[in-house]
């Protein structure tokens, strides 16, 4: 899928459009103009590419999923995962990736388990499990 995409160049674009189309949201500006760190569109845009079948580049620089996991865990709150998905189905639009229906099937499959995972750890009392690879995803779903 990244290189369907368009590589690496896609996937900034994807992660710059979502971040804009999260800082319109007025549900999830506050998060995303607050408790953003300064390399968040080009580390997020690394970790989905990643995913997505592109090189390692976030794990190696940044951990992997359970570093990722703890920066978005025990946030507690009200989910606001409709919002995510809408901002990310848009930002795929605004990016201009390629308008393959199985593409955007799978990529939007994607986001809505991806955001499912994240939410199981907003609890305050949860428990990120150490190690844990940043996961695969494929045009058939998780790989």
């Amino acid at each position: 899928m990244y290189d369907f995409a368009g590589g690496a160049p896609a996937f900034l674009a994807l992660a710059a459009a979502f971040h804009e189309r999260c800082l319109e949201d007025p549900d999830l500006n506050h998060v995303f103009s607050h408790h953003v760190s300064p390399g968040h569109v080009e580390n997020l845009a690394a970790y989905w590419a990643e995913v997505l079948g592109g090189p390692p580049s976030y794990s190696r620089n940044h951990g992997g999923q359970s570093k990722m996991l703890e920066i978005h865990a025990r946030e507690g709150g009200e989910s606001l995962e409709p919002n995510f998905v809408s901002c990310f189905v848009q930002a795929i639009e605004d990016a201009q990736l390629p308008d393959d229906p199985d593409f955007r099937a799978s990529m939007r499959g994607y986001i809505e388990w991806a955001t499912k995972d994240v939410v199981s750890y907003s609890a305050k009392e949860s428990v990120v499990p150490p190690d844990l690879p940043v996961p695969r995803w494929s045009w058939d779903g998780p790989a």
